[in-house]
């Protein structure tokens, strides 16, 4: 093992950044923040959009101030969230402004698809839970309100595949992030041929799928030039942020532990060696995404600190700024229990104004609504640690594995309250850390790519030797257990 120099551009919903993570002789890691920017929707004529050049621009950038540093870089990646995508041809690198998942182009598309396939025939495809964000239904709107732009590509990518291929020339989808779009098939590691027939998609448009950790090639000599980054090596990792987050995960050996990828979306599950698609998963909205060395990414998607986060924003568009270190202690210093929520309730899933569909939540239900950001803050956390509680029970039925320690990773294991009350609404041990885990996993794999590290195993050795995790174990249990059963028996019907 040699010491050397990688490259993370990790893209998320509310920033972008541009990390470089170093990998000594000795096998320890560190990372250095080089460049960030701001991420987010902007309103085009009315529809929800992301400024797909503006984020190159700003990759490029932080590329350059990389190599202001005068250090020899081996490597780079890109990583996203999953289901948004790029149209693109050989003669216009963007088609259009990519669609944000949150548009409500889909609001239609979705039921009409179920209706028109039916979920059992869907989910036996693809073995992805049904969110109407999927890329199945934004492709499918996207043929019925823009078929000249569908027709004028040669090809559609994720989104962090597309930049991989602007950074190297070579148009090629990852499998984990391919396997967020609900047109990829798990168990034949392709796309579902069977869906494009059914929904009349142009084959040309869908590209080569390859493994995580595959090297793509060499920064193409424009960009060389522009970065004045020679010698960098574009790789796809795992494009998928959860996919690189999950490699990350500081886990040993064994089947008695779960993930939980802590951010704007909480993604909650475990490493499987192979897909894991019957009637139970179904029921319980579960999914099976491509994890770094053939594994399957079997959770549950659900709502995470995105409602937090939107309250954060309306209360400061009102004149009360809040950072979250300051909403965590008026949580902790909350009353206990007060009011809960269903963080899965479609209001939630929308933004704006989410402190009054939380308080109109409650009164629906009977419970007395939040006043102060403290209470409301208390409300979404708790509300969420029994979430993840029925979503572990709900693993632990359909894998059969008990589940002792669940490891948090990710921006959102830095709120130490959300993590006790996750430790003890599972009754179970939480290790948190590394919050940086997305880029971890990106940097390391491109580490497994180019052969300065073994094997996932390796990978998960390096995190365990340099980054803080942190424990919590449960508290009272009593107080959740009874707090659980008002979650699980609350009318969430007329809200969502």
């Amino acid at each position: 093992m040699t010491g050397k120099q990688y490259i993370a551009c990790d893209l998320g919903a509310e920033s972008g950044r541009v990390i470089l993570g170093s990998l000594s002789d000795k096998g320890t890691f560190t990372l250095e923040e080089v460049h960030r920017f701001t991420n987010g929707a902007a309103n085009v004529d009315g529809t929800l959009r992301w400024e797909g050049q503006r984020i190159f621009e700003e990759l490029k950038r932080g590329l350059r101030e990389v190599a202001a540093r005068g250090v020899p870089v081996a490597s780079l990646s890109v990583d996203s969230w999953g289901v948004d995508y790029v149209l693109f041809n050989e003669r216009e690198p963007m088609l259009s402004p990519p669609y944000h998942y949150r548009d409500s182009r889909t609001d239609r598309t979705f039921s009409a698809v179920l209706e028109k396939a039916g979920k059992e025939r869907i989910f036996a495809e693809t073995g992805i839970q049904f969110m109407s964000i999927n890329t199945l239904y934004q492709l499918i709107a996207e043929l019925e309100d823009n078929p000249e732009s569908v027709e004028a590509a040669d090809s559609f990518l994720n989104i962090a595949d597309y930049f991989n291929y602007r950074f190297s020339g070579v148009a090629r989808a990852e499998a984990s992030l391919a396997s967020t779009t609900q047109i990829y098939n798990p168990k034949t590691r392709d796309w579902s041929a069977a869906l494009i027939r059914k929904f009349g998609f142009p084959k040309k448009v869908f590209p080569p799928i390859v493994d995580s950790g595959t090297r793509l090639g060499p920064l193409t000599p424009e960009l060389r030039e522009e970065t004045n980054l020679p010698g960098v090596e574009v790789i796809a990792t795992c494009s998928h942020d959860t996919g690189a987050a999950v490699a990350a995960v500081p886990a040993a050996d064994g089947e008695d532990w779960a993930y939980l990828s802590s951010g704007t979306w909480s993604l909650i599950g475990v490493e499987l060696p192979e897909p894991l698609i019957n009637e139970g998963a179904l029921e319980h909205g579960f999914t099976n995404e491509a994890g770094f060395g053939g594994t399957t990414r079997f959770l549950k998607n659900i709502v995470g600190l995105w409602i937090l986060q939107e309250s954060r924003r309306d209360w400061a568009e009102r004149g009360q700024e809040l950072d979250y270190a300051e909403i965590n202690r008026l949580a902790e210093d909350a009353e206990p229990f007060r009011s809960l929520i269903d963080p899965n309730a479609g209001p939630f899933l929308k933004p704006d104004d989410m402190p009054a569909k939380i308080a109109a939540f409650c009164r629906d239900t009977g419970q007395p609504e939040p006043e102060t950001p403290g209470q409301f803050g208390r409300c979404i956390l708790e509300s969420l640690a029994l979430l993840y509680k029925q979503s572990l029970e709900a693993v632990e039925e359909l894998t059969g594995r008990k589940i002792s320690t669940l490891h948090i990773v990710g921006g959102g294991c830095q709120s130490a309250l959300l993590n006790q009350f996750a430790a003890s609404a599972t009754g179970r041990e939480v290790l948190a850390g590394p919050v940086e885990a997305t880029a971890v996993g990106n940097l390391l794999i491109q580490a497994i790519a180019l052969g300065d590290l073994n094997a996932l195993a390796d990978l998960r050795r390096v995190v365990r030797d340099s980054f803080p995790i942190q424990s919590f174990a449960p508290q009272k249990p009593a107080e959740w257990a009874e707090a659980f059963e008002r979650f699980s028996n609350l009318n969430f019907t007329k809200t969502k």
